[in-house]
């Protein structure tokens, strides 16, 4: 894979990262009265709608499903749902900070598995760059050792299953469009969804429909992105540029929630931006490099 699709996956997984971002802030604002499950379906439901058009063009194709591909989809929705459900149980009990934080965890299962299950080839500034993320994550969550609340357990089994489903993801792409995989995430995850919210229902205020509703259109446009980003380049170089979510949560955190992170979060960090604007460096003079090779015409022999 080129180092330009490097750097497009890169620039793909940065915009995916400030639409998920902006959802993790209109999560936090709608609050935790409405059951997690609950929500987390009504988000994929209003999802779903919103892919309407799209679905409508898939119908000529037989909606992108084929034998094959029926049950990596199915697959797919059940993991991503389960650790949606989670995250949003996390995000009303715990601190923004502290869900980005722990979500950190998910691009180190992620570049493992890839390393472990695709056999991606793992340059040393890439290793550096996913070590610093996870030193700098670690320190993050150093009061998190001592007492792990229900809503911090809650999110660390969700990124496990967020990287099965980034993994899933990957192996998807190589057969199928950016497109099927977005939609079939939203029909599969609102399937999976459903029997949990049926149990734990209660009807909605309208309020709550247009927050999740405004969720969802970020979400899913944030799913495109790092569908993309997936696509283009391989895990183990998009993955580290997931940490700079941390960076955006901290200012939001403290502009709009008044949380004032201390001084290991600040640490931690730092070693982050400074791992992730390494990888970002590195990568991009490696596509110079490979640029002006390709712009130098061979020297005929004789």
């Amino acid at each position: 894979m080129s180092q330009h699709s490097n750097l497009r996956g890169c620039l793909w997984m940065v915009i995916g990262g400030l639409l998920f971002v902006a959802v993790t802030v209109l999560v936090r604002l709608l609050g935790s009265d409405m059951p997690a499950v609950q929500a987390a379906f009504i988000r994929y439901l209003v999802g779903v709608i919103l892919l309407l058009p799209i679905l409508w063009r898939m119908r000529g194709r037989g909606f992108g499903l084929s034998s094959g591909s029926l049950g990596i989809y199915a697959l797919r929705g059940l993991v991503h749902g389960v650790a949606v459900m989670l995250w949003f149980f996390a995000m009303a009990r715990i601190p923004l900070s502290e869900v980005t934080a722990i979500g950190f965890s998910t691009p180190v299962f992620t570049a493992l598995g890839a390393i472990l299950i695709f056999r991606e080839q793992v340059r040393a500034r890439r290793i550096m760059a996913i070590a610093a993320g996870f030193i700098g994550t670690l320190i993050i969550l150093r009061p998190g050792f001592t007492s792990i609340e229900a809503g911090s357990l809650a999110q660390l089994i969700a990124a496990f299953f967020f990287a099965g489903s980034f993994l899933l993801t990957k192996r998807m792409t190589q057969s199928e469009s950016s497109e099927d995989i977005l939609v079939m995430l939203s029909i599969f995850c609102t399937l999976a969804l459903l029997p949990g919210a049926l149990y734990f229902w209660r009807e909605p205020t309208w309020l709550e429909i247009a927050w999740l509703a405004l969720v969802a259109l970020f979400a899913t446009a944030g799913h495109y992105a790092i569908t993309r980003a997936i696509a283009a380049a391989p895990l183990t170089v998009t993955q580290p540029l997931s940490f700079m979510q941390l960076i955006w949560a901290i200012g939001i955190g403290y502009w709009v929630f008044d949380e004032v992170p201390d001084n290991w979060v600040i640490i931690g960090a730092s070693i982050i931006v400074g791992a992730v604007s390494y990888l970002t460096h590195r990568e991009a003079q490696a596509a110079r490099r490979s640029k002006l090779l390709a712009a130098t015409p061979p020297v005929s022999p004789g």
